[in-house]
């Protein structure tokens, strides 16, 4: 037993220590009463319960632990619970390598499938504006590209979509050439949309709490349900360590039953994600609209970790599924355990598209006012191929699409998957040029051999570019195609051109700028402002702060070549 002396020194050392804590805070105050300490504590609790993302706990975490206890701001319970460690960051991306540099003498021809997802471009986003650069392979630069809209043609004949290119110097590079490739689908309004067959799989496993998860999820289908028409019908199946059918097939008039499905969602248990893709599918077929749209809304974490033991499994089911005409679209959210090689990839066998919400006004930019080019599909197994002419063109390089690359031979190879386009969707390419007789990336090779003379008539073309496509529901591809001549390079480019072109080099940037050379981010932000142009929601302006943030969190590389001027005799 403690000797009442020694107690009393032990009293007195305790009070002196939290008075020294507070006189150094700069404060000095009486003890609160009981009952003002325990409803603190009760508040604290509360609080503490309710701060679960990262950034809640480090702000606690980041308060001088004495001056907080001292202070009865946080109880002992809620200290225990602040000063859990920070989970471990288990995002996954796939991996891509940038697309080389290939001689046009030795491969002309380009080959790729159209991308018309985004969620890279809002990923991104995320991770600046949390003060952090991303990891490079959660940058791919089409989906940057096809994050803005741009003014291209209308369609104006009997194809759903125009091809629109442009040719001007190379920012990065004046002696070399972009070549942008636009593609714009025709216009389709949301209210002249086919029927929908909707299927909300909502991923609802613990993972799933966090604010900008579940509750996130619940705000943005709730925009969605605003939009909904009666010959709409929605069904909703939600998994965690079960997977359940929360509401059964609903007309679109009946919004109310819908949203107090929604909103009854809450967060619990482990993850069984092939069994849950399973029962969405089951309730979209009872629910299938014949010449209607037919589609999945996947939304989760990614963070599938019951019933797969291969991510081929998914993929297989979803590539089985779309040929009886029921497409997937994704809808990314949250951070931490992120699995964006999922989302994109069943988005991409599932027809459909992928997005990443960060935010309730990017739910509402996806699902409200993009709403027509999100579901209604114009276009399906959309492939470019662009063939370059060896005496115009010596080198090219493919910006972006790495994981959309297709062999020569598959562009009119049928059986081949590639993009959905949606109504409205513009989409665009860019390719870099080097002109024959300017410098290149590659060394001559000493048995080359000079390149075939071109017909009589092709000289002045610097590449011919066709396009392949099937009418929704159809299983033969339509084909069309068109030069692209050098009279079509421009002095003075167009403010779109100039602002992909920004969106191109920043996307580079971030993957390292193997190709860019001395172009850095101030070249970015004058050529994205020069091409800001009307800016129709603020989006190019937001997209210029990005810049500016990307900036200040890249460490500036010391100048190795700098000589200090030697100390003059005295």
């Amino acid at each position: 037993m403690t000797p009442p002396r020694a107690l009393f020194v032990i009293t007195i050392a305790v009070l002196m220590s939290a008075c020294t804590h507070q006189e150094a805070a700069g404060s000095l105050s009486l003890p609160p009463a009981p009952a003002e300490a325990d409803a603190r504590q009760d508040l604290a609790r509360e609080q503490v319960a309710k701060s679960r993302t990262h950034h809640e706990r480090m702000a606690v975490m980041a308060a001088p632990a004495a001056s907080v206890m001292a202070s009865g701001v946080v109880s002992g319970m809620a200290m225990q619970d602040a000063w859990q460690p920070v989970p471990e960051n288990r995002e996954k991306y796939a991996g891509i390598s940038d697309n080389p540099v290939k001689r046009a003498s030795a491969e002309p021809v380009s080959t790729f499938s159209l991308d018309v997802d985004t969620g890279s471009y809002n990923n991104v986003r995320r991770f600046l504006s949390q003060g952090q650069l991303p990891p490079r392979d959660a940058v791919r630069v089409e989906e940057l590209l096809n994050y803005f809209s741009y003014d291209y043609p209308a369609p104006k004949d009997v194809h759903p979509f125009a091809v629109t290119t442009e040719l001007a110097a190379a920012p990065w590079n004046p002696e070399r050439w972009l070549l942008r490739v636009g593609v714009k689908a025709v216009e389709v309004k949301a209210a002249a949309m086919p029927a929908a067959n909707l299927v909300f799989l909502v991923d609802v496993s613990g993972s799933m709490d966090s604010p900008d998860k579940l509750p996130l999820v619940q705000a943005t289908l709730q925009q969605l349900v605003n939009e909904l028409r009666p010959q709409d019908r929605v069904a909703m199946v939600v998994y965690a360590g079960r997977t359940a059918v929360e509401l059964e097939s609903t007309a679109g008039n009946h919004k109310e039953k819908i949203r107090v499905a929604i909103a009854r969602l809450q967060a619990g248990g482990s993850t069984a994600g092939e069994s849950a893709i399973r029962l969405a599918y089951q309730q979209a077929r009872a629910g299938f609209i014949k010449g209607g749209i037919n589609r999945i809304l996947l939304a989760t974490d990614g963070d599938f970790n019951v019933g797969i033991t291969d991510m081929q499994q998914i993929k297989d089911m979803v590539a089985r599924e779309r040929e009886g005409g029921i497409s997937l679209t994704t809808l990314g959210f949250g951070q931490g355990n992120y699995q964006e090689a999922l989302m994109e990839q069943i988005a991409d066998v599932g027809n459909g598209n992928y997005s990443y919400i960060d935010s309730l006004e990017e739910g509402r930019k996806v699902l409200v006012e993009e709403l027509s080019s999100t579901f209604n599909t114009v276009a399906a197994d959309v492939k470019l191929q662009m063939e370059f002419n060896p005496d115009v063109i010596s080198e090219w390089r493919l910006i972006g699409y790495e994981n959309r690359v297709l062999r020569e031979e598959d562009f009119r190879n049928d059986k081949v998957d590639a993009a959905e386009v949606g109504a409205g969707k513009s989409v665009t390419a860019l390719y870099e040029l080097t002109p024959v007789g300017k410098k290149g990336l590659l060394e001559p090779r000493r048995y080359d051999q000079a390149a075939k003379p071109v017909t009589p008539g092709k000289a002045g073309e610097i590449g011919f570019l066709r396009v392949r496509y099937k009418q929704p529901g159809q299983t033969r591809a339509v084909e069309f195609d068109r030069a692209v001549s050098q009279r079509e390079l421009r002095a003075t480019p167009g403010n779109d051109f100039r602002f992909a072109a920004a969106v191109a080099g920043f996307g580079q940037l971030l993957r390292g700028g193997n190709y860019l050379g001395s172009f850095g981010y101030d070249d970015v932000k004058e050529l994205a402002l020069a091409g800001r142009g009307a800016d129709k929601g603020g989006y190019r302006q937001a997209f210029v702060k990005l810049v500016d943030i990307a900036q200040s969190l890249t460490p500036v590389e010391p100048d190795h070549g700098a000589h200090t001027p030697a100390k003059p005799k005295e």
